[in-house]
């Protein structure tokens, strides 16, 4: 028995799909270059190593990351000491140290070796030049009044202190015979008189 040919089957237009398997159109390299997908990959892969190393520097991985606090140095008459540097004045050893996060000089006892560091005595502003704790020998920069009395500055052997507001002054601390200058310039007595303290200050 003959069989009749049979006519093919036309699937509908909505049941044809489009053809997914298509390669897409790639975007020419130039000669030399990195595709763009290694490119990422690379960057990826280094950006763990990058921040380790900014770690281990010390350096702030961004402008609003507090750099690690570095210690504070110690001035004396303008030259500063590294934290623990140990110096020699007016017959007193001082460490460098540090007193409510600010640098200090503490006092380690007396010594009968000649000073270490420079000693103008007290003679202008410390700030800047001395830190908290350091001494100088008075001078008629350090003069003060008592009343209608004078007090002469170079009688005293004065100390830096930092007021409530952290302003660095010079404050007497007790008489100069305590201060060995050996080969240190003595500072003169005041020009001063009584005449010049009004109303309890230095007119």
């Amino acid at each position: 028995m003959d069989l009749a040919p049979q006519t093919p089957i036309t699937p509908h237009p909505r049941l044809q799909t489009a053809d997914h398997t298509a390669p897409r159109p790639q975007t020419p390299q130039a000669p030399g270059s990195i595709p763009a997908r290694t490119r990422r990959r690379r960057l990826a892969a280094l950006a763990p190593v990058a921040i380790a190393g900014l770690i281990v520097a010390g350096l702030p991985l961004s402008t609003g990351t507090a750099a690690a606090a570095q210690p504070s140095v110690c001035l004396w008459a303008g030259q500063a000491f590294a934290p623990d540097a140990a110096i020699s004045a007016g017959g007193t050893n001082y460490r460098c140290g540090t007193q409510a996060g600010q640098p200090y000089w503490f006092p380690t006892g007396p010594t009968a070796n000649a000073s270490t560091v420079a000693n103008p005595g007290a003679d202008s502003d410390p700030a800047g030049r001395f830190s908290a704790g350091a001494r100088q020998p008075g001078t008629t920069y350090t003069d003060r009044c008592v009343g209608t009395q004078l007090i002469d500055g170079a009688a005293d052997i004065q100390q830096v202190v930092a007021t409530k507001n952290g302003t660095l002054v010079w404050k007497p601390t007790e008489s100069i015979s305590q201060w060995n200058f050996g080969t240190d310039p003595r500072p003169a007595p005041t020009y001063r008189a009584d005449s010049s303290c009004i109303s309890g200050a230095l007119a």
